[in-house]
């Protein structure tokens, strides 16, 4: 049986935009569910998405629909035991040693990451991901560093963006507060 964990509301900071999440547990694994709502090169956007992970936090597939201005989006995303990622059925070379999946258009799959490493303060771990740009339609390669700060506080890197600050982190996971890109509006704990 399926128990809603916490959920999140951000504001998009970069573009006008919304994104409501929540992290739903099963014995089989995690899920995330979200909406992310906002501007794409100044037309509208509307992309609902689900990932699932399993009891250690590993992506195992994900699914992005709706759509971009006039573009409809159905995206389907699995990693399969092999640790091979397809992106609609067709495998993506180069992706064998991602565990985590990050879909760039909102800060929810960060979760996922942040639960699989659990640092510990003072420590710090290298989370290549999968990458979801839903622009181009790929799936690539993102080097992620992560380095636990405080019990709330990372440091985070996305080298291949040119992107680096300090995250605030709920006691969920969810990163409340993301230099920039994202702000936590409201949350529910559990």
């Amino acid at each position: 049986m399926a128990t809603q964990g916490p959920a999140i509301l951000w504001r998009r900071l970069d573009v006008p935009g919304h994104d409501a999440c929540r992290l739903v547990e099963s014995a089989a694994g995690r899920r995330l569910e979200g909406t992310a709502v906002f501007a794409a090169e100044g037309l509208p956007a509307r992309l609902d998405y689900e990932v699932e992970c399993d009891l250690a936090w590993r992506s195992r597939r994900a699914s992005v629909r709706g759509w971009m201005g006039g573009r409809a989006l159905a995206i389907a995303i699995e990693r399969g035991a092999d640790g091979a990622w397809t992106l609609d059925g067709r495998t993506v070379p180069g992706l064998q040693e991602c565990v985590d999946l990050d879909l760039g258009f909102t800060p929810a799959t960060n979760l996922l990451a942040l639960r699989r490493l659990d640092l510990a303060v003072g420590s710090a771990a290298r989370a290549d991901a999968a990458w979801l740009d839903v622009d181009a339609g790929t799936l690539v390669r993102l080097p992620q560093d992560y380095a636990r700060r405080s019990a709330q506080r990372y440091a985070y890197a996305s080298p291949d963006h040119g992107y680096a600050a300090e995250l605030e982190v709920a006691p969920s996971g969810f990163v409340r507060r993301y230099p920039g890109l994202w702000e936590a509006l409201a949350e529910h704990p559990r």
